[in-house]
This record gives structure tokens, C-alpha cells and sequence, in this order.
């Protein structure tokens, strides 16, 4: 049976990382609603954002900006202000903090300067997408967003043609299309992919087959919103 670790409350000195919905706000777990109230500082890649967030939930908090923009220079004030006793929590927009959203440069120097860092874990795209695609989970590779030319698409596909493991990408509405088609044919059009949109949200779709098969499916669906594409080993059949 799992066994509570710590206070639902804030501690001085530590940053907490801490996971937030990517759709659905009733998926806030009860200790991340907590730490968000009772955190001294809430760093976030979106004041507006964290701040709408926070007010569905009736809490008010001083927010710091913290974004791929400034990440090493907030990420040095943020550890002076964990050294001095401040306790922190970290979110992103959305989902889990450091995934392919900005964390990293901010936990890797709490570590160096062993300041406490805890994982407040809850909603993320990739974990719910992998869960529900009905491809191979038993390993993956996550390689976040893929630059935008469809030359570097492509070369990154074409290297990864023989992964023995099921590769995992974020990807823009605005180039899942084009992406579907470079998978198509890069890696062939029988090759098993899941594209999934907007997870957890009201237009919540997966797409599930062959990679010609969802492509052309792709062409007939609305590409608003969030989409996450997972790629099975070439020997993976459904």
C-alpha cells in the first residue's frame, strides 16, 4: 500500500514541481491543489495562464515568471530566493514541469546547490497518450517537440527507422499533417502510429493504425488544438 510522504503544506526552502491538468481541471490531485496554496512563490511559464488556473481554484499567489526565455536567469533568483527559506512551486502551462516545458535549468541547480526538490506528479500528455494508444509501452523514446523544417523531420525519422521502442513526439497543429505524412513516407505506409488530440479535453481523439490509414483519417479531422504522435517499432502489428 502506498504511504503518504510529508505535509500537504508548503515546506521553507524546497521547490516543488508540480503537475498541473492539460484539459480537464478535475484531474488537479488534492496535493498539488495544496502546495499551490500554500507555496510562498508560484514559478510559472505563463503568469496569465497560472493566474486563470488559479483562480478556478479560489487561491491567490505571487507569481514569478519563469520561461525558455529567461530560464537561466530566473532560474539563479529562484534558488536565491530557496536558499533565503521561500518555498516554491513550479508548473507549466500545462502537464508536468520539465517535459518538454521549462524546469530543467532550475531543478539541475537546486541539485547542485542540494536544495530539496519534490515531485508533486499528476497530468501529463505523454504518459496519458502512451496509456491509451495501444502501442508498445514496455519502452519509449520521448523526443519532445521535432524543429520545424521538414528536412530535419524527416532525418530524425529515417534515424530512428529501426528503434526497438515505441518513439514519442509532441507536435504542433500546425505541422501534424505534414509530420503524418513524412512518418508515411519515411517509414513506410503500414508502419503503426497513434496521433492523439486534445487529450483530456472535449475534442479528445485518438487515431490508431497504419500510418497511411491515419493519415488519411488525419485529412478528414479538425487540426485545432494539441497533438501528441506515438510511432511503434517496425515489427509492432495491431
Amino acid at each position: 500500500m502506498p504511504m503518504e510522504n510529508g505535509s500537504l503544506q508548503a515546506r521553507p526552502g524546497h521547490l516543488y514541481v508540480v503537475a498541473t491538468p492539460i484539459g480537464n481541471l478535475a484531474d488537479l490531485t488534492e496535493r498539488a491543489r495544496a502546495i499551490l496554496g500554500s507555496a510562498d512563490l508560484v514559478a510559472c511559464e505563463d503568469t496569465r495562464t497560472t493566474g486563470a488556473l488559479l483562480a478556478r481554484l479560489g487561491l491567490k499567489r505571487e507569481l514569478f515568471p519563469y520561461h525558455e526565455h529567461n530560464e537561466r536567469e530566473a532560474a539563479d533568483r529562484l534558488t536565491t530566493l530557496l536558499t533565503a527559506g521561500k518555498s516554491i512551486a513550479l508548473v507549466s502551462d500545462a502537464g508536468t514541469p520539465g517535459l518538454s516545458d521549462p524546469g530543467f535549468r532550475v531543478v539541475r541547480a537546486c541539485r547542485q546547490l542540494n536544495l530539496p526538490v519534490v515531485p508533486v506528479p499528476g497530468p501529463s500528455a505523454l504518459a496519458a497518450v502512451l496509456s491509451a494508444s495501444g502501442l508498445p509501452t514496455n519502452g519509449f523514446l520521448f523526443a519532445g517537440f521535432q524543429p520545424p523544417k521538414s528536412a530535419a523531420r524527416v532525418a530524425f525519422f529515417t534515424k530512428y527507422r529501426d528503434c526497438e521502442f515505441t518513439l514519442a513526439l509532441y507536435e504542433s497543429c500546425h505541422r501534424i499533417d505534414k509530420a503524418v505524412a513524412e512518418v508515411t513516407a519515411t517509414l513506410g505506409p503500414d508502419r503503426v502510429i497513434c496521433v492523439a488530440k486534445e487529450v483530456t479535453k472535449l475534442h479528445e481523439a485518438f487515431l490508431t493504425g497504419r500510418a497511411a490509414e491515419v493519415e488519411a483519417r488525419l485529412a478528414q479531422t479538425s487540426l485545432k488544438g494539441e497533438f501528441v504522435l506515438l510511432i511503434a517499432p517496425a515489427d509492432f502489428e495491431l
